[in-house]
């Protein structure tokens, strides 16, 4: 009878623990941190200027299960930005950038940023943005 007892008390008791499992997303005490620089094209193409992208929308997605953006930041002067308060996890990190050859005029820009560790910052690649 004790047994009966005690098999579905270890089930539930891993059914709990397992669904206390942290995700990707707000909740953490690690950050993201990154500049966005944009680069100002001429019409044949070369770079003739590059400089901060200040005031530029920043996204990100938590996790790799979907596509829409969870939260979004504006870039301050310098270009910097930063994600705060996130878990462990693998996150999407993404903003547009001019197109002369795309329907919208825009794409996107992607970079996957990886944290492992609670209490981390991770610096991200500079994320460099093309400007007609």
């Amino acid at each position: 009878m004790k047994k009966l007892f005690i098999l579905p008390l270890i089930a539930s008791s891993m059914l709990v623990l397992n669904s206390c499992k942290k995700v990707a997303g707000e909740g953490g005490s690690s950050k993201i941190t990154g500049i966005a620089i944009e680069n100002k094209y001429n019409s044949v193409g070369n770079i003739i200027a590059s400089y901060p992208a200040a005031d530029q929308d920043i996204y990100i997605v938590y996790g790799t299960e979907n596509t829409y953006f969870d939260d979004d930041i504006k870039t301050s002067y310098d270009g910097s930005f930063e994600f705060n308060y996130l878990q462990p996890g693998t996150y999407t990190i993404y903003t547009y950038e001019d197109c002369s050859t795309c329907g919208s005029g825009q794409k996107e820009v992607l970079m996957t940023v990886e944290i492992t560790d609670k209490k981390s910052t991770v610096v991200t690649d500079t994320l460099y943005i093309k400007k007609l």
